[in-house]
């Protein structure tokens, strides 16, 4: 499946392909004489460039998709929904291709690429199932000879603007359910990995989705922005970091629109005397470090109520020593653990954490810092950090770093771990491990958090509830998917009807003049 224009009109100086729009259903080549290097995490070479659109490109991607709304609100809901499934078969068949393809630009384990598919296909299952989400309501005879029912009418066109850790995931949770309740949709992916957005194109277009009704707007802050202030486009739906949802937020509203913006995380464990530390252990190497930390429901911060610590510590110190980290495409048929992160500057950045953890008097238990990997010395590697005894003043504790860094910070008691989640500006999803089922229920009930695990490490809700979390984790009108992702992609329309009943039309048809406010007598 081609991804990329390599025409000699779309080709950088030295023959490095330049990744294209997608347009009115077709490869649209960029004229705006910008782009932005795609790296191949492992290695550190760039691999392809990615166009970055101007203005006149950014028009004719939402008049396409204006036009494709004309045309795909006009479908029946058996045709809209035949494309549904016929979309959902060829992703299926076809999600291990689609796997390798986020391993090349993003850098994760192929294995975690292929969860990241089976997560976001569960959200299109539940799109093929729209008909009963989109349905109205009906009361008959709600006053005498009038009837009230309700219609769910799509937006029109809608913007999804989404994150380079899951290129795949993020956008479906929220086109088939756009594509589902008739509107067309206008996708921009991060220039970090944008090839994948291309693929769900092409399988789009092959399950009979007409032209316009999925578009690819490769861009920077330009693109953004000109999807924010569009009078064309009706919603946002956005997935990144903390500032930049509450600046897709704000300036979203100010234009008028709809907007789902999920920011950032600081997602803490909580463990408690009682619990399975073999089991904590794991969990908390797998929440932890996989797909390098680069997810919002990733745990940063495992606060240990004591005599707990210095045991955990231990055991996660020996499970560390046991992963292997290397290139994501894995080598022989043996893929690593752990994959590199996204770009060097990223690497860069994670690291200058550390560097403050270590500088406010925290521990360094096991330090990732200056991690290379035999064969990829220029890849984007950071090896899994471990960090005990971080002060809760620290920038490394209050701030979302995005990798593979674990703190333990010690705490004396159930209520003041539970003190410390939710005093934090964050809350997207937490976690409590215990055996004692009451004090399970008292943290659902007591913390201020979107999403819970209950010895569960990330808790992200299956397709048919809603992801988001609380505070400064989400911005907006409407949480992820689920029930909440009908409501936000449907605007519904209250119609009272009466109609005159001709056997009787010269004895009821008239009542007169009254200019008092109608009553439901």
């Amino acid at each position: 499946m081609t991804i990329t224009d390599t025409s000699a009109a779309s080709t950088t100086a030295s023959s490095v392909p330049v990744i294209a729009h997608w347009i009115d259903g077709a490869l649209r080549p960029s004229e705006s004489g910008r782009t932005a290097p795609v790296f191949n995490p492992a290695t550190g070479a760039v691999q392809a460039h990615v166009a970055l659109a101007d203005q006149a490109e950014i028009d004719e991607a939402i008049a396409s998709a204006e036009a494709g709304f004309r045309v795909w609100s006009g479908f029946s809901i058996a045709k809209r929904q035949s494309v549904l499934f016929a979309f959902r078969e060829i992703l299926n068949a076809r999600k291990q291709e689609l796997a390798e393809l986020i391993t090349s630009e993003h850098g994760k384990v192929v294995s975690d690429a292929m969860g990241e598919i089976l997560r976001g296909q569960e959200v299109v299952e539940l799109a093929t199932g729209f008909p009963h989400l989109i349905k109205g309501a009906f009361s008959e005879n709600a006053s005498s000879g009038i009837d009230v029912y309700s219609l769910k009418q799509p937006l029109g066109v809608v913007g999804v603007i989404s994150p380079f850790n899951f290129p795949v995931m993020v956008p479906l949770w929220f086109v088939p359910i756009a594509i589902a309740a008739g509107n067309a949709v206008v996708l921009k992916p991060s220039e970090k990995d944008p090839s994948a957005a291309l693929w769900l194109a092409r399988v789009w277009q092959e399950a009979g989705l007409p032209d316009g009704v999925f578009t690819v707007l490769q861009g920077d802050k330009l693109a953004v922005d000109g999807l924010l202030t569009s009078p064309v486009v009706q919603s946002i739906s956005f997935v990144g970091s903390t500032p930049i949802a509450q600046y897709i937020y704000e300036t979203a509203s100010k234009h008028g629109k709809r907007v789902q913006a999920l920011g950032g995380a600081k997602n803490h464990m909580l463990v408690l005397p009682d619990a399975d530390l073999d089991l904590v252990a794991d969990n908390a190497v797998n929440a932890g470090y996989g797909a390098a930390g680069e997810r919002c429901m990733a745990i940063s911060v495992v606060l240990a109520v004591e005599p707990v610590a210095d045991d955990l510590i231990a055991k996660i110190t020996d499970r560390i020593a046991a992963l292997k980290i290397g290139n994501g495409a894995g080598f022989d048929g043996v893929e690593p653990d752990m994959g590199p992160l996204i770009t060097d500057v990223h690497r860069d950045k994670v690291s200058s954490y550390v560097d403050i953890a270590e500088a406010d008097g925290a521990r360094i238990v096991v330090d990732g810092r200056g991690f290379t990997v035999d064969g990829h010395e220029d890849g984007f590697f950071f090896g899994p950090t471990l960090i005990d005894g971080l002060p809760t003043t620290s920038r490394a504790y209050t701030e979302e770093i995005f990798g593979p860094v674990l703190s333990v910070v010690r705490v004396a008691s159930y209520d003041e771990g539970l003190a410390l989640i939710n005093s934090g500006e964050f809350g997207n999803g937490t976690a409590i491990f215990t055996n004692d089922g009451g004090a399970a229920r008292r943290f659902q009930n007591e913390v201020q958090v979107g999403m819970i695990g209950i010895n569960v490490p990330i808790p992200v809700p299956v397709a048919y509830h809603s992801f988001g979390g609380w505070k400064k984790s989400l911005f907006g009108d409407a949480k992820a998917y689920g029930v909440h992702g009908f409501d936000f992609f449907t605007r519904e329309k209250a119609v009272t009807a009466r109609w005159i009943d001709p056997a009787t039309r010269n004895d009821s048809a008239h009542t007169g003049i009254n200019l008092g406010f109608p009553q439901n007598n």
